[in-house]
């Protein structure tokens, strides 16, 4: 594994202690009934405006995207380098092996062969294996009128299945609107579409792509987007975990 992209081993084990502290089989259900779960107070309003902060430094950032030029919709984020901060990185590491026991059951229901290794050191070594080097976590700022379009974040053959967003601004008092939402498209059936409330701190654990739900014929998979409504008023800002490295 690249120097840049280890995470001290004591800022490791602070993350999976503050992971701990929740009801992961609470979690898990969540996810398999809706396709997403949130993690309530996964950081403390000081975390979230240290993070937020971080947005005008661009030694911290790898790339700035304007997402009008690209069609994502209207507002901008930016991909962090290696090393991550300390506290991102933690958590990256500490979240992926609870996601990982999730999208190995999925991908058993749904017959898809991938299983994904016990720790996020060791798939992030399959990604670089197959020239995905570059990080995936980002920071987005929105500002009034500011949306993100309905997608997939899929940036190379390994793409892990489930990601983690978490709101660093306070609704109501910071920003108006801006909702997370995610939709889900089942086999002749109308999209779904659940709104995730969120505070300041909050993380939502959401599907990227597929997951499965039982049928009567056994287990299908339906497939997922995700996004974020028009901001009405203030500036909003969230990280984004993604666990999979891009080409």
């Amino acid at each position: 594994m690249n120097a840049h992209t280890k995470v001290a081993a004591s800022v490791v084990e602070a993350a999976e202690t503050r992971i701990a502290g929740y009801d992961w089989p609470a979690l898990a259900t969540e996810l398999d009934g809706f396709g997403c779960a949130v993690i309530e107070k996964l950081l403390s309003p000081e975390e979230c405006r240290q993070i937020a902060g971080l947005y005008p430094q661009e030694q911290h950032f790898r790339s700035h995207i304007h997402m009008a030029r690209h069609g994502f919709g209207k507002g901008e984020y930016r991909y962090f380098r290696y090393p991550l901060p300390d506290l991102i990185g933690g958590l990256r590491s500490a979240l992926y092996p609870r996601l990982a026991a999730v999208a190995n059951r999925w991908n058993e229901r749904m017959a898809i062969a991938m299983r994904y290794p016990a720790t996020h050191a060791a798939f992030l070594d399959q990604c670089h294996s197959a020239g995905q080097t570059r990080p995936t976590p980002l920071l987005l700022q929105y500002v009034p009128g500011d949306f993100n379009c309905l997608h997939q974040d899929l940036y190379g053959d390994l793409a892990f299945p489930l990601q983690v967003a978490i709101l660093l601004s306070e609704p109501g008092q910071d920003f108006t609107g801006g909702e997370f939402a995610l939709t889900e498209q089942r086999p002749r059936m109308q999209s779904r579409v659940e709104v995730v409330p969120l505070r300041q701190g909050d993380a939502v654990a959401f599907a990227v792509h597929n997951r499965p739900v039982q049928g009567t014929r056994g287990n299908y998979r339906v497939n997922l987007r995700h996004g974020v409504s028009r901001l009405r008023s203030g500036m909003r800002h969230t990280v984004g975990i993604i666990f999979h490295d891009a080409k």
